[in-house]
């Protein structure tokens, strides 16, 4: 049995210069030239190591999450690292993103004096870490989808020493794509449906369980719906541009983006989840309510997160360029990540060393199920101390 540590918290706070056209974050968090970072880490009380495990997700804080401090009550070094955009991705560019997680692996090595960083991305954090990987080991991206600058090829980001991927999906951009809703016909009046396109709607005669045929007509019409979005935001882009004025940005609100059938029809990639619910609650109400993906969004972030052609944020693609060791583990009853999206990265992953695991019967957050996190728990630490990543 692995033996217990007090855990010891620390609150952690980073800044570095950042002189960009426009701040598209609200206060002193990304004004006055430079970005304002604010994570927490936790290290066992009397427990030295070399390794610094961080988690990181775009615009969520992971410090309340159960993994990561189950990991340091087995006397790992734990760093739940917040973007610049923490809780609120209204404006997020996923570029800027890598640049903060670069900055916390930057500080772990240099200041902190950690000999290994490992990257620990639980669900949207997963494409996060493998994109960002991808990006350190093999620097392409000078400019966002937008065309605005941003130069990761020359920041001289530095790579983690293995990724874990946990309960995650391919990246924000496909995760909206299986689950907005097809049915809008006008994006400003979201009470323009089509009746046979709306999964909710009970005069819809297509009901679970689904066709085959009428999957793929909706799942085009999820990809068309998500393309119109981008092309009108590229077009007012080009508007906004043209005027030569001080006007840069525009927010736009998206509505109906919790529609996936396989919320509604658990033979559509079975897995053990609850029928007729989704990590969110029930996702009739979500789909319809304020908080949704993609709900608050603007021009730019809307490419640079959530457009599927654009997003640099694109865990599978990432993974194709990768090389370090890498963990993919899926939870089997997870009810926010379909199952399809771990299998589909672990078979793209092009590291020579990877491993897939699953853990039967665990949901999204091990809510109640201390024995299948404690199971997670010692999987994680066991592979990385094989690989000489934690001390035994």
């Amino acid at each position: 049995m692995t033996e217990s540590f007090t855990v010891q918290t620390e609150w952690v706070h980073l800044q570095y210069d950042e002189h960009a056209a426009f701040t598209e974050t609200y206060g002193f968090s990304g004004n006055q030239g430079a970005v304002n970072l604010e994570a927490i880490r936790f290290r066992p009380e009397g427990q030295a190591s070399d390794t610094l495990m961080v988690f990181m997700h775009p615009a969520s804080t992971l410090q309340l999450l159960p993994v990561p401090r189950a990991m340091a009550a087995t006397g790992a070094h734990v760093l739940c690292a917040g973007s610049r955009y923490q809780r609120n991705d209204t404006a997020l560019i996923m570029e800027k993103v890598f640049l903060d997680l670069s900055a916390y692996i930057r500080h772990a090595k240099q200041v902190w004096g950690y000999r290994h960083v490992v990257l620990v991305g639980w669900s949207g954090g997963g494409a996060l870490a493998v994109s960002y990987q991808a990006e350190a080991e093999d620097p392409r991206i000078t400019h966002t989808p937008a065309g605005d600058a941003v130069d990761l090829k020359g920041k001289g980001l530095i790579p983690a020493d293995a990724v874990i991927y946990q309960a995650a999906h391919l990246s924000r951009a496909h995760l909206l794509a299986e689950t907005i809703d097809p049915s809008v016909n006008d994006e400003l009046n979201p009470d323009d449906r089509d009746v046979e396109l709306d999964i909710y709607d009970p005069r819809n005669p297509n009901q679970p369980p689904y066709s085959p045929a009428y999957i793929q007509r909706y799942r085009v019409a999820q990809l068309d719906r998500m393309r119109r979005i981008t092309a009108w935001a590229r077009a007012k882009l080009a508007e906004l541009q043209a005027r030569n004025t001080g006007e840069m940005e525009r927010p736009f609100l998206v509505h109906r983006t919790l529609a996936d059938p396989r919320f509604l029809d658990p033979t559509l990639d079975p897995n053990d989840r609850r029928p007729r619910w989704c990590y969110m609650g029930n996702p009739e109400t979500v789909n319809s309510g304020p908080v949704g993906l993609a709900r608050f969004t603007t021009l730019r972030s809307w490419l640079s997160q959530w457009s599927l052609d654009d997003s640099c944020g694109n865990g599978l693609e990432g993974a194709r360029r990768i090389r370090v060791p890498l963990l993919v583990i899926e939870n089997s009853a997870d009810d926010a990540v379909p199952t399809t999206h771990p299998k589909m990265l672990f078979e793209a992953a092009a590291s020579p060393d990877k491993l897939f695991r699953v853990v039967k019967g665990a949901t999204h957050y091990y809510a109640g199920q201390p024995e299948l996190l404690q199971e997670a728990t010692a999987l994680i630490r066991g592979w990385l101390q094989e690989r000489d990543l934690l001390e035994r």
